[in-house]
């Protein structure tokens, strides 16, 4: 008989597409979600887009009860179920707590009396802070924390001690850990925390810290989603994308079909048990470019984006991945370049309502100091 799979949160996004690479590959897939109203736009009822061949079960991860009923006959545990969002998780911390921490704790406690063949937890590229840098004299150095003072004074690129401009590299795994949000530190909980009762519990686990994941079924109307998903919901509605800063920040975009595959392959690659991946496109792209692409292929030029000068609590200037240790360890390369995916996503967008809900998500992080 084909392995059982759970995917918790797997109603959503990634977690979806995942269950449609496992469902071809002959698994049989499981999910838990609690069908977040955030997340699916006020319809908590099981998205159209989930495969009929999916068992859903509505339950939330903080719930013991719900999470030891999922695990039922389990071999394996894809762990997504997560609140998501830089910005929310400033001033929501005990939401984002409950949900990333306590959600992951919970079903731990549940894996110690009934473990399983493999769990892959999904952690994000934001536990990196700033990436990795080289400065003038080609020395490697790890991206800092920019100062509000700097910040206030829209000095945006990151310097080394005598002032000197640092160059952005790809940040392999190996780079430090700056958590430089509530967000990013509960991800990077819920993934040192899998590892640790993993090893004690003799259960093979993975982590995979994804970087700036995109595609059809990505929640266009949650303002604190991926940054393709904001942008495509303003444009919808007529209305200019903003970007922080000088839109000159450069991000890592890794089409969700790839991101889905990668998750296959740390499932099945028994080498990569107690490693952690970086699963993203190796390239990076400036947020101005990315808005100015999708302007372009959703037939709105004139849309051109509203550089706003302003920034944010928690934001980091560049990082975009070095896929090294995912191409050895698990045999991960990327398939889909940003053109194509692109092209897909606006095919997708043009088919979607979306709500802009950017200027009110916008108006409480101001109110609370955390844009400015």
């Amino acid at each position: 008989m084909s392995k059982q799979v759970l995917v918790t949160g797997g109603a959503g996004f990634i977690g979806s597409h995942l269950a449609d690479e496992l469902l071809r590959n002959g698994y049989r897939v499981r999910v838990l979600d609690n069908l977040s109203e955030q997340v699916h736009d006020g319809h908590p009822a099981r998205p159209g887009y989930l495969a009929d061949d999916v068992d859903l079960m509505v339950g939330d991860i903080t719930d013991p009860g719900a999470v030891g009923r999922a695990l039922d006959g389990v071999d394996a545990v894809f762990h997504f179920a997560s609140m998501v969002g830089v910005g929310q998780s400033m001033y929501q911390i005990a939401d984002y707590v409950a949900a990333n921490d306590l959600g992951t704790a919970v079903l731990l406690e549940q894996l110690a009396e009934q473990p399983i063949e493999r769990l892959i937890v999904a952690s994000s590229m934001s536990v990196y802070g700033e990436g990795l840098y080289r400065t003038t004299s080609g020395e490697l150095r790890e991206g800092q924390e920019r100062s509000f003072e700097q910040l206030k004074a829209g000095e945006w690129e990151l310097h080394d001690a005598t002032g000197a401009p640092l160059t952005p590299v790809p940040t392999p795994e190996s780079k430090t850990p700056s958590l430089a949000s509530i967000y990013a530190l509960s991800k990077y909980m819920q993934e040192r925390a899998c590892l640790i009762i993993g090893r004690a519990y003799s259960i093979p686990t993975v982590a995979l810290r994804f970087f700036n994941v995109y595609g059809p079924r990505q929640a266009l109307s949650n303002p604190y989603t991926g940054v393709l998903a904001i942008f495509a919901s303003r444009l919808l509605n007529d209305n200019r994308p903003i970007v922080f800063e000088d839109g000159r920040q450069r991000r890592d975009f890794v089409h969700v079909r790839d991101v889905a595959r990668a998750c296959r392959l740390a499932l099945e690659r028994t080498d990569a048990a107690g490693r952690v991946f970086n699963i993203g496109s190796g390239q990076s792209q400036s947020i101005l470019d990315i808005a100015a692409k999708l302007s372009h292929l959703l037939g709105r030029p004139q849309l051109t984006a509203d550089i706003s000068g302003r920034y944010r609590a928690g934001d980091i200037r560049h990082c975009f991945a070095d896929l090294s240790t995912a191409r050895s360890g698990l045999g991960f390369e990327p398939e889909i370049d940003l053109d194509e995916g692109l092209s897909e996503l606006t095919g997708w967008l043009r088919q979607q309502d979306a709500t802009d809900r950017f200027d009110q998500a916008n108006r409480e992080l101001a109110c609370r100091g955390l844009a400015v």
